[in-house]
């Protein structure tokens, strides 16, 4: 399988991209700067410059996408995700696979009072941006991961994906490795189950 991966130099985008390869995928991983794509040169690997802010570099970074995942996180620059996920529908691929964070948007009702409250008080201008991505990838029939806290810890050997509404109510989401959630990702990728719907990535 042909993946293109938006936010390849970051955490969760490496990740993605690592795990592509091990997969036995063809991986085009999209950056601003290729040159920080930190993993080590494949046959399977092309670098690509792109920026989701830059609609031309973005636009010749995804001709001819077929499944399209995204690990890009905010930035500081305000509208990054919505321009992202815009760039990515319109490109026209198979499939897209969003991240985003468990309590924001549609997930909102199911996170407890405290991490509204909090999300509220420490994303609140971003919020609108996450909203506003979600919307473009769903209407596009693509799948959204809204992903609790994230870790820098192993993949979970008990790791599962479930559909929003069988998401466990807590106090305070469960914390999620990124490389568990990029297994997630790279699953629906490959078997598309909730194309349309939000999935949430649980580590047990």
């Amino acid at each position: 399988m042909e993946l293109t991966i938006l936010g390849a130099t970051g955490a969760t985008g490496t990740e993605l991209v690592r795990q592509g390869l091990e997969r036995g995928h063809t991986v085009t991983a999209v950056a601003r700067d290729p040159d920080r794509i930190t993993l080590p040169p494949s046959g399977r690997l092309k670098r690509v410059a792109g920026d989701v802010l830059d609609p031309d570099s973005i636009g010749r970074a995804l001709k001819g996408a077929r499944i399209v995942l995204s690990g890009l996180g905010i930035t500081g620059a305000p509208g990054v995700l919505t321009a992202g996920a815009r760039a990515a529908v319109e490109a026209g691929p198979d499939f897209v696979v969003w991240l985003a964070a468990f309590g924001t948007g549609d997930s909102a009702p199911h996170a407890g009072a405290f991490t509204r409250g909090l999300l509220k008080t420490f994303m609140r201008k971003e919020l609108p941006d996450r909203t506003a991505a979600d919307a473009i990838v769903l209407g596009g029939g693509g799948t959204v991961f809204h992903a609790g806290p994230l870790s820098d810890g192993e993949l979970s050997p008990t790791r599962r994906t479930v559909p929003l509404e069988s998401a466990p109510r807590r106090f305070f989401p469960a914390r999620v490795s990124r490389a568990t959630v990029a297994a997630a990702m790279l699953d629906e990728a490959e078997h598309q189950r909730y194309g349309g719907g939000i999935a949430v990535p649980l580590e047990r």
